[in-house]
């Protein structure tokens, strides 16, 4: 989601992605073991990540969400998919939350790079954590892709591992950091400077998730996570805090 107040989104992706079942499944394969205990999913929009990423081993599962239109079929789709461990949505921002550790995972799926305070938005973050917990951040890769796809759902920027490393929270450690999707970077690569298009046609999601993807996640090993359109980061809080 794109903002940390209680704001409508204008970006028109979220339906189309939802639809890229492989890719949520890479992305699980990387962050999935740190998915555990209480989690604090921010900007969750319609739940797309959280059907893909909250399979119950999680204790609680909490989806924070600014648009109220987003969250009201985030959850209704939730009462059909979980009987059991449903998660509970949130409106608002995390000054919703008291400052106080609450959580063992603060997750920001495609999320950050719409916030304009986005340091502060991490510090604000990792101050939500216990001990040990993490703060997993998922974000479109390098700014020379940046294209008119990012200018209509309101990306404010691209991020870089450095940029990455640079925001890391007071009192926490990098746990991982690299680069995905490398076969991904090409049609990102085509769509900035050849096509142009605001948003991709169902098709286009198909054939990069069906192809691309699974493609990717043999390249991406080889490379050693060097190369990619999508940069993963995660940090843990150390027990001196954030």
């Amino acid at each position: 989601m794109a903002a940390t107040t209680e704001s409508a989104y204008l970006g028109g992706e979220l339906d189309l992605f939802a639809l890229a079942v492989n890719w949520k499944q890479y992305v699980k394969s990387a962050i999935g073991h740190y998915l555990v205990g209480d989690v604090l999913e921010v900007g969750a929009g319609i739940g797309g990540t959280t059907s893909a990423l909250h399979d119950g081993s999680a204790r609680r599962w909490v989806c924070l969400e600014p648009d109220e239109n987003q969250a009201r079929r985030l959850r209704e789709m939730a009462a059909g998919r979980w009987k059991t461990a449903a998660p509970l949505v949130v409106v608002g921002s995390l000054r919703t939350f008291a400052e106080r550790p609450s959580f063992d995972c603060v997750v920001y799926m495609d999320v950050l790079e719409h916030i304009e305070d986005d340091a502060g938005e991490v510090k604000m973050a990792a101050r939500l954590l216990r001990a040990g917990g993490r703060l997993v951040v998922l974000s479109p890769a390098h700014q020379w892709l940046f294209s008119a796809f990012d200018h209509q759902i309101g990306h404010l920027r691209r991020y870089t591992k450095n940029m990455l490393q640079m925001l890391k929270p007071p009192g926490c450690v990098e746990e991982k950091l690299l680069y995905l999707d490398s076969l991904g970077l090409f049609l990102s690569l085509g769509n900035a400077f050849l096509l142009r298009k605001t948003l991709p046609s169902p098709s286009q999601i198909a054939v990069w998730d069906r192809v691309f993807v699974p493609g990717s996640r043999v390249v991406d090993r080889m490379l050693g996570g060097r190369f990619g359109k999508s940069v993963l980061a995660v940090w843990r809080k150390t027990s001196a805090g954030c």
